[in-house]
């Protein structure tokens, strides 16, 4: 914004700031509808819900970077060498979610192995249930 006036500067400014927050209630509308919270019956698959989510968290946070942090306006080698870790820290998180579950998995049929239940005792469709957790009266 070096090349804009004081006036200018803080018209856009205003101008992003208004745009940050119809994407915000946009949001919370669509999540309150997704969840069927607005209009009975109506609900989103959360797979659905969880992209657009994502999206428009990811659209606010380019606004945001690009346009207060003033990354918009910088030589390209400093824009990389900040948003790149940023992409290695998601990459980082994905993967240990996908390692969470390879070690959840190995846990429970470890554990199942020490109950005497065989892998084909269990309904892998439906889940399991410990008895000695989980008591009907």
């Amino acid at each position: 914004m070096a090349h804009l006036t004081y006036e200018q500067s803080k018209s856009k400014a205003f101008t992003i700031i208004i745009i940050l927050g119809i994407m915000t209630i946009a949001e919370v509308l669509f999540a309150l509808l997704g969840k069927g919270y607005l209009i009975e019956g109506i609900e989103f698959p959360a797979i659905v819900m969880a992209l657009v989510m994502i999206a428009m968290s990811l659209a606010k946070a380019y606004l945001i970077v690009y346009e207060f942090m003033h990354m918009k306006y910088e030589v390209p080698g400093l824009v990389k060498s900040v948003l790149l870790p940023t992409l290695l820290l998601v990459w980082a998180i994905v993967a240990f979610f996908y390692e969470g579950n390879g070690w959840n998995k190995s846990r429970t049929k470890l554990i199942n192995k020490y109950k005497g239940i065989d892998d084909t005792q269990i309904d892998k469709g439906i889940g399991f249930i410990d008895n000695d957790t989980y008591y009907l009266n």
